[in-house]
């Protein structure tokens, strides 16, 4: 058995558990501390005048379990950071440093379209497993990606969540239909449907380019008194929900309540849709205005599951 390990079994106690915040997690990182019985971690992290960032942990990680919150909407800007703070805390002396990324980048880009292009979402994938032990993220975007553990090469859980959404539909909407906007919506769609025991359908989605989408074969004999519930993972340019909604007043349903796991919302995209829809509800995976369904709960299980992981023969409370 590793030393610490033995250390532990041989004490019974609790491996200390540490939550540190990249910045602009700090609300999200104490939300999930309370179920974890974890401390708040507290790190200095700024620019120097040449828009170098500059890292420093004021909390000491020794021997420490390290879990640290960045969901990793606008990546670019978020993920060098984001690294600094991972060596910073294996440097430290934490047993482990996992990452919570209630969203995860990159995740759409899962193939080679044209040549030229790269999968960056393998590319990423590779990139967070050299200076993570795990990762905990929230519905990513798998598509022609079946399983997370395809293209990470560490412990990996996709929370779902699908059961806060039901929750959710079921507490605030009567009589509910509820619609996805594309077949990639449908995996979402339909479980969420079976958790509210509700009608469901799937449009059909023409996307000429990011910005211009077309929606079709909407099915005529949908009864026009269910309240209609669009519901997609992931709300970036709009306009697929947009074009969805508009496909829906033709069809004679009222304006439809538009739900989405992450909120992304590039450019106008929220107040856009929000012209078209009855209401827009997301989750709060991506802080944003619209964050109406919770998933601190399944969230912070699903870290605890990768705190109580048996540590490695090979001992990670080293300085790499």
């Amino acid at each position: 058995m590793e030393p610490l390990a033995a250390a532990r079994a041989s004490t019974g106690k609790a491996q200390r558990r540490v939550v540190l915040a990249s910045p602009g997690n700090e609300v999200a990182a104490a939300r999930l501390a309370v179920p974890l019985a974890a401390e708040i971690g507290h790190t200095d992290m700024k620019r120097f005048p040449d828009g170098e960032f500059h890292v420093r942990l004021q909390t000491s990680v020794r021997d420490a379990e390290v879990a640290i919150v960045c969901t990793l909407d606008r990546p670019d800007e978020k993920v060098l950071p984001l690294l600094w703070l991972a060596i910073a805390s294996h440097q430290g002396g934490a047993c482990r440093v996992g990452l919570v990324a209630p969203y995860l980048a990159y995740m759409r880009q899962d193939a080679i379209f044209q040549p030229g292009e790269i999968c960056a979402a393998r590319h990423f994938a590779e990139l967070l497993t050299r200076y993570f032990d795990w990762l905990v993220t929230v519905d990513p975007h798998l598509h022609r990606i079946p399983d997370l553990s395809d293209i990470y090469g560490t412990p990996a859980t996709a929370v779902q969540a699908a059961h806060a959404v039901a929750a959710w539909v079921q507490a605030h909407v009567d009589r509910p239909l509820l619609v996805g906007p594309d077949e990639e919506s449908r995996q979402w769609v339909e479980h969420i449907a079976g958790l509210c025991s509700g009608s469901w359908t799937v449009l059909r989605k023409t996307r000429h380019n990011a910005w211009d989408v077309e929606v079709t074969a909407f099915e005529s004999d949908v009864r026009a008194d269910r309240t209609p519930v669009l519901i997609d993972d992931i709300i970036s340019t709009g306009h697929t929900m947009i074009a969805a909604a508009h496909r829906l007043l033709e069809a004679g349903l009222p304006r439809p309540l538009c739900v989405a796991v992450h909120a992304v919302f590039a450019t106008d995209a929220y107040s856009e849709l929000s012209a078209v829809a009855a209401d827009v509800v997301t989750c709060d995976t991506i802080a944003h205005p619209s964050n109406r369904v919770e998933l601190t709960e399944p969230v912070a299980a699903a870290i605890s599951t990768m705190f109580d992981l048996p540590l490695p023969a090979a001992t990670r409370c080293l300085v790499r």
